[in-house]
């Protein structure tokens, strides 16, 4: 373990965010907030920026490293950047305890949206545009952030990449990383650009607009009125969201295959109508569920907008779901689980597992019935190996694992079992809102610190799709090389 590049490496990135903590010094000097406001953002940029150079100063004679030291940059990255960056929350007064804290930042780089904030209404503009600012930076990822603008790149750097970009499949969309990491994020940024701007159209204000793009780009959700979107109770407003969802909740390499003319690519992804496919169906079967209590057309606005915002695990909310029929709420709980399409920003399990493992579900029947058959398992137009099946199975077995025990150590303070299992499930699969105490007019702040720290430990992990976090529990990370 090359321990010196690793600490460069990481202590390059705290510098990166030291930087990023003075833009809502910004916003609390344009809306004239109380000097205490704007010194909570410039004692944590001072402070992180001092630990970053400290940790940049060692030298190091090795400079090259490989997959276990991605891992473990990506994942001590995460967990540094998410403290440093709830310290503005503590010092200005919003939230009480550095758990919470780190909780809600956990929550916003990992773009989960669950919050402890009982009234964020009350939040001072500084602070909400903190929140949903590091939806947009965790969105395509902060190393992939950190990637595109460094002017030169080594070929090490595609260990980092594939790291955090989330998904079982990580591919250069250009022959070089760098361009690949700036080439993503453009695309990213002027989607997003373009979601703020509909969403100004449609009437809501600038700096709603703003924040409601940069959680729905990075597919985070926190809120900034206590009643979410359904605030605005407008059907235009909802109805960009739940497209922009969608949207951002699609593998960013097709988009890039879209530019460049290959629109027949873009539409061949069997990802893609697995993805559609499991939106529509859901849609359709809420809508049958709940259609006799508010209408067809009520009905198909609200289970639009929830599918949408569950399924790319955004978790902006438009109506109570937790007061819908038992059907409508288990479907909606196994869209958690589904997640969107690998390659995007939003968190699960990933589409194209879900469709690879269901396809090997039914060769595994063929065989069943004529053993001497041979039945290959084929996704997006390419022969799903035995390897890749294999690695798929794996991941599917720790997701289990790690979901269970993440499950009885917050059931060890939760009284009710659909609290502490909807916790889990919202969190890990960094959705925000789940059901019972924690549903979408709650919030985590009723929960322990014990279980705000485990599940803040699970959405970093959730994101980063378990094994850089697990990486760090095993002693043979930190040996030498």
């Amino acid at each position: 373990m090359n321990k010196k590049m690793i600490s460069k490496r990481i202590g390059k990135l705290l510098m990166m965010e030291a930087a990023m903590l003075l833009l809502p010094v910004i916003v609390a000097l344009y809306y004239k907030e109380p000097t205490k406001n704007i010194m909570a953002f410039i004692i944590p940029a001072l402070l992180t920026g001092t630990v970053g150079f400290i940790m940049n100063l060692p030298k190091s004679t090795y400079d090259r490293f490989y997959t276990r030291e991605g891992l473990v940059i990506i994942s001590v990255s995460w967990l540094l950047m998410s403290f440093f960056g709830g310290l503005p929350l503590v010092m200005e007064g919003s939230y009480e305890t550095l758990i919470d804290s780190f909780f809600e930042i956990s929550s916003g780089f990992t773009t989960t949206g669950a919050s402890v904030a009982t009234n964020v209404e009350a939040l001072p503009n500084s602070i909400l545009f903190w929140r949903s600012f590091t939806h947009l930076v965790g969105g395509m990822g902060v190393l992939v952030f950190a990637l595109a603008i460094t002017p030169k790149l080594k070929k090490d750097e595609i260990h980092l990449m594939k790291a955090e970009v989330p998904g079982p499949v990580f591919g250069k969309v250009v022959a070089k990383l760098g361009d690949t990491a700036r080439l993503l994020y453009i695309i990213y940024l002027a989607m997003t650009a373009v979601l703020i701007l509909l969403l100004w159209i449609a009437g809501m204000p600038f700096f709603d607009s703003m924040l409601h793009a940069f959680g729905t780009a990075g597919t985070g959700g926190f809120g900034i009125k206590n009643t979410s979107v359904g605030y605005y109770n407008s059907p235009i407003i909802e109805y960009i969201l739940s497209i922009g969802m969608i949207v951002f909740g699609v593998n960013f390499n097709l988009y890039y295959l879209f530019l460049i003319g290959k629109v027949k690519e873009f539409f061949k992804s069997e990802e893609l109508r697995w993805y559609l496919g499991f939106i529509t169906a859901a849609i359709i079967l809420i809508v049958l569920n709940v259609y006799e209590e508010t209408g067809v057309m009520r009905s198909f606005r609200d289970a639009l907008f929830t599918v949408s915002s569950l399924i790319t695990t955004t978790g902006y909310s438009t109506v109570d779901y937790d007061t819908w029929p038992l059907f409508s709420e288990v479907i909606l709980l196994v869209l958690m689980f589904i997640g969107g399409m690998a390659g995007s920003t939003a968190g699960g399990i990933k589409v194209s597992r879900i469709g690879t493992m269901i396809k090997s579900g039914f060769s595994e029947v063929k065989r069943a019935k004529n053993p001497d058959r041979v039945v290959n398992v084929i996704f997006d137009e390419e022969v799903v190996d035995n390897k890749r099946l294999r690695s798929i199975s794996n991941y599917l077995f720790l997701y289990a694992l790690v979901f269970t025990t993440l499950v009885l150590l917050v059931s060890y303070q939760t009284h009710t079992f659909d609290t502490a299992f909807s916790a889990v499930a919202a969190t890990f699969n960094n959705i925000g809102p789940g059901l019972g105490l924690v549903g979408p007019t709650g919030s985590y702040a009723a929960l322990p610190q014990f279980s705000k720290f485990v599940l803040s430990i699970g959405m970093i992990a959730g994101r980063l799709e378990i094994l850089p976090v697990l990486i760090l529990f095993s002693p043979k990370t930190w040996k030498k090389i």
